[in-house]
């Protein structure tokens, strides 16, 4: 009688079929949430800077695009519109500090208004940028 045992290629199988439909809901998920995460910004492709620091206190977003359109928090003004605008939100916070959010394709000349309105009605100011890659 043989009693040995037959060695048969010992053979480690994983099944990833399982895994791919896991994968492929994770990446659905995080793509829904990523295009939902903050819906009230205005696409714009900012200049760069090294120090980039994130603003809390009450703010107002005045945003620039390259086909020199002008938006109050996502609501769009005309240039002549932005003094009254900004006077109004200025009496509703003491401490108001404007988000300048400016295409780079924008001439220096259309963000010095903006600044001189700002300055006009003593609000600080600050310039928006991605940082560096």
């Amino acid at each position: 009688m043989n009693l040995r045992k037959r060695h048969r290629g010992a053979s480690a199988e994983v099944h990833t079929s399982a895994m791919n439909d896991i994968m492929f809901f994770l990446l659905l998920f995080f793509l829904i949430a990523s295009t939902v995460t903050n819906p009230n910004v205005i696409k714009l492709v900012l200049p760069k800077s090294s120090s980039g620091q994130s603003v809390s206190k009450k703010t107002v977003t005045v945003s620039i695009t390259k086909d020199l359109r002008y938006y109050v928090d996502k609501q769009e003004i005309t240039i002549d519109q932005l003094e009254g605008i900004l006077q109004q939100k200025k009496t509703l916070a003491t401490e108001l500090t404007i988000v300048l959010h400016v295409d780079e394709t924008v001439a220096i000349q259309d963000v010095v208004q903006v600044m001189d309105i700002a300055q006009k009605q003593n609000i600080k100011l600050v310039l928006a940028t991605k940082p560096k890659a």
